[in-house]
């Protein structure tokens, strides 16, 4: 079976989930291609783990100072490059298209009748699952923006549908066993525990003073806008590299992070305090913020400040999340040709969350 398996490459959320797909289907010797839509081929990095890997324009949002920007995102559409795109994706080689929210793909697939799964936490609001209110154009976005004939979805848990448990980086879990205290970097070594931060859609101008002014406590801050690393006071600011964030991210103690969907697993995962700030506008960060606050498992922050911040600074440290390797079980899944067999999915479903424990403080119910 030949695989070509399309990422969504707005956010690095995606492509940490790829990652752990593609050491899956590396261990059972499938043979997979991927393909990346969503930004320039430029701005990707810490991309070995997919080989000679394809990319296209395809479709993204604009942001501005943490809010989407409709406007700009229509200027960037470019509609006709996108059809192209599609047009000349040719999938012939193919025996199966894997889809996590990548348009292209999706709907080349669709065009050359090819069977395409989509797997993504955007799968999940398919499913009448708890969620923010969302108008017309987030309902056509859930449904239209990448078709599949099988839509798969991701969440922390699974209110009664067949949804599955976040697709983890492996590394990540392997992580859980290490101690802090055994690989630290140079420069962050001072600063522990450090909490750390990832903001990419807040101006860095308005992050580093707000962290300087919570001195004494250290922060190790990633953003697009930082090309070098430096350290300012309290605040270490360091360009975006996946093998430097995880280490980063197995040694410190919280994380504050946009309300994505891979970096909040990741940390519950590990046992991280988690911060989340929602992407104004962005219908998919404000449910996942009101799901992490529901499910006892994160706090949410409105604003960048220092009010909304100390208190939760303050709070007891968190505990860790159990999720099995969903990574593995999918990629047998899918190899197994159980994708075809109705019911299956239910099946993978209930068999994956019975492996799931929380902490004592989760409200789930």
């Amino acid at each position: 079976m030949k695989i070509l398996y399309g990422v969504q490459g707005t956010g690095n959320g995606h492509i940490a989930r790829s990652r752990a797909m593609a050491l899956a289907f590396a261990k059972v010797g499938a043979k997979v291609d991927f393909l990346f839509s969503g930004r320039e081929p430029t701005a990707y990095f810490s991309m070995e783990a997919f080989g000679s890997c394809q990319t296209r324009r395809g479709l993204t949002f604009a942001s501005h100072h943490g809010k989407i920007d409709p406007f700009q995102t229509a200027i960037q559409a470019r509609p006709l490059q996108f059809l192209k795109e599609i047009r000349e994706l040719d999938l012939s080689g193919y025996d199966l298209v894997i889809n996590d929210f990548e348009p292209v793909s999706a709907w080349a697939a669709r065009q050359q009748q090819v069977p395409c799964i989509g797997i993504s936490h955007q799968n999940s609001f398919r499913y009448p699952i708890p969620a923010s209110e969302r108008g017309l154009l987030d309902r056509l976005l859930v449904r239209y923006f990448a078709p599949c004939d099988q839509h798969i979805g991701l969440h922390w848990h699974h209110f009664d549908q067949p949804l599955l448990p976040p697709v983890v980086y492996l590394e990540s879990m392997q992580l859980q066993a290490a101690s802090p205290q055994d690989e630290r970097t140079p420069a962050s070594a001072e600063l522990q525990p450090p909490v750390l931060v990832y903001l990419p859609f807040e101006d860095l101008t308005e992050i580093i003073p707000l962290l300087q002014a919570l001195a004494p406590q250290s922060f190790v801050c990633y953003h697009p806008q930082q090309q070098v690393q430096q350290l300012q006071g309290n605040v270490v600011l360091k360009p975006l590299s996946h093998q430097n964030f995880m280490q980063d991210l197995r040694q410190c103690e919280a994380v504050i992070s946009n309300a994505g969907f891979e970096l909040p697993s990741e940390a519950l995962t590990l046992g991280k305090k988690l911060l989340v700030k929602p992407l104004a506008g962005q219908f998919e960060q404000q449910s996942n913020a009101n799901t992490l606050v529901r499910l006892g498992l994160a706090t949410r922050l409105h604003k960048l400040e220092l009010a909304e911040i100390r208190p939760w600074l303050d709070a007891a440290p968190a505990k860790p999340v159990v999720f099995p390797c969903v990574a593995t079980a999918l990629v047998n899944w899918v190899i197994a040709g159980k994708w075809q067999q109705q019911g299956s999915l239910a099946e993978l479903s209930k068999s994956l969350w019975s492996q799931v424990a929380y902490p004592a403080y989760a409200t789930i119910g």
